[in-house]
């Protein structure tokens, strides 16, 4: 809901990023004031004629961009669309979310809010990315009126806050800001709260007078304000004030939604001539500019003014009505923003995740760093107590030194494959922090809902009787109780995962129990995939499971059981890396994990399109510190313990693999 020079609020971030070339096109633009007049156009057709390299002419057909967007907006969104396609070319980030930015306003401004949103997402997903959050401020801003024409302003007035905190960030407070504060007191008027409304168009007219620039639109949002205030007399004041404006101005967008007010506030008062008047007038003032929103006001107006005596009329204005509104909030452009409000969601929730798994790597580095000095401080006392023992043992009988000898290896052994096992646990660690999130995050949102629907309720009790609506606090009390439901829910996730993961790291008891192997194996699959993910993040395989539902329960030892397949999955995970690396064309990493009941045994495959293993040494593979992976990345134990468990529950492990195509390793234990 911007004006000429709403965009270029980054100026100090521009000299960063591209120097002179930047400021002295957009000192250009705001040079010339928030009116778009004939010698700004021609300036800047100059600057592009004359550019001398793309970025210049990139620049150049932004600052068009943003300035034809008020008079002439299939102009602007052609030299928005060269500019970003020009930026692409380049790979000029800079230019591709300054023109997305602009582009996202000019669509919205014409009632195209998927294209809008879409636009605007993509330019806040560049920004992220490349860490120019200042530029973000024009997508943030047209965005956040989408949410408005959408009437979700909650959402509106959370994007406009992100645009505010940059401007503020950046140490910059010009006409940019101005708008914000507007949008922002839009937003609260939407929501009824107009005290909070007020503040910020007061805001609004304040930073515009630094300008010497007043706003018409500021005054409509005033005036609605004072007719839900109860003053009708001071709001059409406010509306023909913002009229005034618009037409000494020429800004035809505005004075289209000021015919628009005052057409309203006449017909509310039964004036219907004079409703019918001023609603004539925004629809000419509309059409010139093809703006849909308020061609759509003007003809539901027109429409409903007409219907007492002029049916054919009233039709006829109807029908337009019923076509803009079906451009604007049609079905499918609602699917559509759906759409794209679920991906953007998505998007910010995998940031938030990704952010969180860096902070716990950053954790574990630490203490691995910590850990391996401790080992290096143990290695080497212990190193020099072996030489004392040895010293003293060549003084003692050889039968001694061997039966020591002896006992020292058994040793050795049994904290290498102790080590193997918590090896396992590390590897889930990121896994389950990635699990545990999910429901932590709903408890969390849900919580934040309640606190503020009880503010509401507050609110609403607050009042006198005669005000108070019991249907109101019912529906907020009944949505609390709902959103209370679902803390208990996702609180009882988050207690199940944590309880999952202390019977993992718990002391092996070897102590048998009924246990639902598909669950097992889909458990340790998903946190397998996340802990893998979280320490390689291009990592990306297709996982596929065929579980047999009428296994039921077995006898088992869970922990021991879960330990041999997450070493199966891992493996499996680490061959179709290895030969996704090689980059064969067509290939698509795969990995199945399938039960299947037989007679008197239960199945468990896990199956890769890996490598393979090669004829020569297939038949080495359970043997004890045998190893197909580079020094450093295996110890060769894996496959050993996982031998050693599965003969200890009466079953058997064998691997079934060609070379080139993949392996699938089955494990058949009794029933």
């Amino acid at each position: 809901m911007k004006e000429v020079s709403s965009s270029f609020n980054y100026r100090d971030n521009l000299i960063m990023i591209k120097g002179f070339g930047f400021i002295l096109l957009f000192a250009l633009v705001l040079n010339f004031g928030f009116a778009q007049t004939r010698q700004a156009v021609d300036s800047l057709h100059r600057q592009l004629a004359s550019a001398k390299d793309d970025t210049s002419r990139i620049n150049a057909q932004i600052a068009l961009c943003l300035l034809y967007r008020l008079g002439n907006t299939d102009s602007s969104l052609m030299y928005g669309e060269q500019a970003l396609e020009s930026a692409e070319r380049i790979n000029y980030i800079p230019g591709q979310i300054s023109a997305l930015g602009f582009m996202c306003i000019v669509t919205e401004q014409r009632g195209n809010l998927p294209k809008s949103l879409e636009l605007g997402f993509k330019a806040l997903q560049l920004g992220e990315e490349h860490r120019l959050e200042t530029l973000m401020a024009p997508a943030l801003d047209g965005i956040g009126e989408a949410y408005i024409i959408l009437k979700d302003y909650q959402k509106a007035i959370n994007y406009l806050r992100r645009y505010i905190l940059i401007n503020q960030e950046y140490g910059s407070n010009d006409e940019g800001l101005a708008y914000a504060y507007f949008d922002m007191g839009v937003a609260f008027d939407g929501l009824n709260h107009l005290d909070s409304a007020n503040f910020y168009e007061q805001r609004s007219i304040e930073t515009f007078g630094k300008y010497n620039h007043e706003e018409p639109l500021v005054y409509q949002t005033l005036g609605d304000i004072k007719i839900k205030s109860g003053k009708p007399d001071e709001a059409l004041e406010f509306y023909q004030k913002s009229l005034q404006i618009a037409l000494k101005n020429n800004e035809r967008r505005a004075s289209a939604y000021a015919y628009n007010k005052i057409a309203a506030f006449y017909k509310n008062n039964n004036n219907s001539d004079s409703a019918i008047y001023y609603a004539h007038q925004g629809m000419d003032a509309s059409r010139v500019i093809n703006q849909k929103k308020t061609i759509l006001e003007a003809a539901a107006l027109l429409s409903e003014l007409y219907e007492p005596g002029d049916t054919k009329a009233s039709l006829q204005y109807l029908k337009i009505a019923d076509t803009y509104k079906d451009s604007i909030f049609g079905a499918g452009n609602i699917e559509a923003i759906q759409t794209l409000v679920a991906r953007e969601e998505d998007r910010q929730k995998e940031i938030k995740i990704a952010k969180m798994a860096y902070q716990n790597q950053l954790k574990q580095y630490t203490l691995i760093t910590g850990l391996a000095i401790v080992l290096l401080i143990a290695f080497f006392l212990y190193r020099n107590n072996q030489k004392e023992k040895k010293a003293k043992l060549l003084l003692q009988n050889k039968n001694d030194v061997i039966e020591k000898t002896l006992s020292h290896l058994k040793t050795t052994q049994a904290q290498l494959i102790q080590s193997e096992k918590m090896a396992s646990l590390g590897e889930l660690t990121a896994g389950i922090a990635h699990e545990i999130q999910n429901p932590l995050n709903f408890v969390n949102n849900f919580s934040e809902v309640n606190a503020e629907l009880i503010e509401e309720l507050k609110g609403e009790r607050s009042k006198v009787k005669g005000e108070r609506k019991e249907e109101a606090e019912n529906e907020i009390l009944n949505d609390i109780r709902q959103n209370t439901e679902k803390i208990l829910h996702h609180g009882k996730r988050a207690d199940a995962i944590v309880k999952g993961m202390l019977q993992h790291s718990q002391k092996n008891s070897g102590q048998k129990e009924p246990t639902d192997i598909n669950a097992l194996c889909g458990e340790y699959l998903r946190l397998a995939y996340h802990g893998l993910k979280a320490k390689d993040k291009e990592f990306d395989a297709e996982l596929k499971t065929d579980f047999d539902e009428t296994i039921g329960k077995i006898n088992i030892v869970p922990q021991d059981i879960g330990r041999v397949i997450l070493n199966l999955i891992n493996n499996a995970f680490y061959a179709v890396n290895e030969r996704d690396k090689q980059q064969a064309p067509g290939y698509k990493p795969q990995v199945i994990v399938s039960t299947k009941k037989l007679d008197d045994e239960v199945g468990i495959i896990v199956k890769d399109n890996g490598s393979g293993v090669s004829n020569n040494i297939v038949g080495k593979i359970f043997q004890p510190f045998f190893t197909t992976k580079p020094t450093g990345l295996g110890t060769g134990l894996g496959l050993s313990m996982s031998y050693d468990v599965i003969k200890a529950h009466g079953g058997e492990i064998k691997v079934e693999t060609k070379e080139g195509k993949g392996s699938d390793f089955i494990i058949l234990l009794p029933v």
